[in-house]
């Protein structure tokens, strides 16, 4: 597929501003940042943060309260964004007395022009899935896989997925990012991809969006978030952080015995005997995850570009 979306500089998720109330209070609250077309990113935050709201106003299920979101430079669940946009819920809603045949079936009537028959079928073939099996009778590995089978089908420039693999043993798991992974290089799809599970994501996603506490915490590019930060390691006796680390942001310092382990944004030279090395993608999360009052940090790449966006 070509599209002019996945040219450079374009953009996939823009958010200036971006707010969502619930009853009990803010889920998100003033969230900017921009997601370039053709990426795969990892959404990351602790339960509650955030995640599946954000995901619901992307795909035009929800409205926001405040400040405005666009995608793929449309509005939200608008009749030129829905037909680009697919979005696989944490749910997986499909309906159980549809066999799979039926189902995808439904994908193809629902998508006149863009249904891609050929890659529907392969990922349900792969699973041996038979096509007269009744969904509600599948297991839920079973299930994701007809659930992705729908949304790859659809051929979609952006690919919205909420924790798509919770329910797929480690093996299948693999397959299916695998899957995932062929599916957006052939078509250059951008997927966004919510998960708890932080080792899967590496060497996986290119691209970073932390949200905690309703805000944007982390944001671009997942090399040059990394790069920003390093591991340090090293004997500590006196309390309190060491005096070396003050002119350095310190996102997360923890001391076990005499070893100290901090995770920092050095600003220049670490004075001391100090053992550093880069993060790992893990490390980076965690750390974060930890310290939900450590500085945001968001890459030039995830600034928005403008003040206005098409309202959400």
């Amino acid at each position: 597929m070509t599209d002019l979306t996945f040219l450079p500089g374009r953009t996939a998720l823009e958010a200036v501003g971006l707010g969502v109330k619930h009853r009990r209070g803010w889920a998100l609250r003033d969230c900017s940042f921009r997601v370039p077309a053709g990426r795969v990113c990892a959404l990351v935050g602790p339960n509650g943060a955030g995640k599946s709201t954000l995901l619901s106003v992307a795909a035009g299920l929800r409205r926001a309260g405040a400040g405005s979101l666009s995608v793929l430079g449309r509005a939200p669940g608008g009749p030129e964004a829905r037909p680009r946009v697919a979005f696989l819920a944490q749910d997986k809603p499909l309906y159980p007395n549809f066999t799979v045949a039926d189902t995808l079936r439904m994908g193809e009537e629902l998508n006149p022009g863009r249904w891609d028959r050929a890659a529907a079928e392969r990922l349900v073939r792969q699973g041996n899935l038979p096509p007269h099996a009744r969904v509600g009778t599948l297991s839920g590995g079973q299930r994701t896989r007809v659930a992705l089978a729908l949304a790859f089908g659809k051929r979609p420039e952006l690919l919205l997925l909420d924790e798509p693999m919770s329910d797929l043993d480690p093996l299948v798991r693999h397959e299916m990012m695998a899957a995932l992974m062929a599916e957006a290089a052939e078509n250059a799809t951008t997927i966004v991809l919510a998960s708890h599970v932080l080792a899967e994501l590496e060497g996986v996603c290119d691209y970073l969006l932390l949200i905690g506490g309703g805000r944007v915490r982390l944001a671009g590019e997942v090399e040059d978030l990394i790069s920003a930060h390093r591991l340090v390691v090293g004997r500590h006796e006196e309390p309190g952080p060491p005096r070396a680390f003050a002119v350095h942001t310190v996102v997360e310092s923890r001391t076990v015995g005499r070893q100290l382990t901090a995770l920092i944004r050095p600003e220049g030279p670490l004075a001391g005997k100090w053992e550093t090395g880069e993060p790992s993608l893990e490390d980076l999360l965690l750390a974060h995850l930890r310290a939900p009052d450590a500085p945001p940090l968001l890459t030039p790449s995830a600034e928005p570009r403008s003040a206005g966006v098409v309202a959400a």
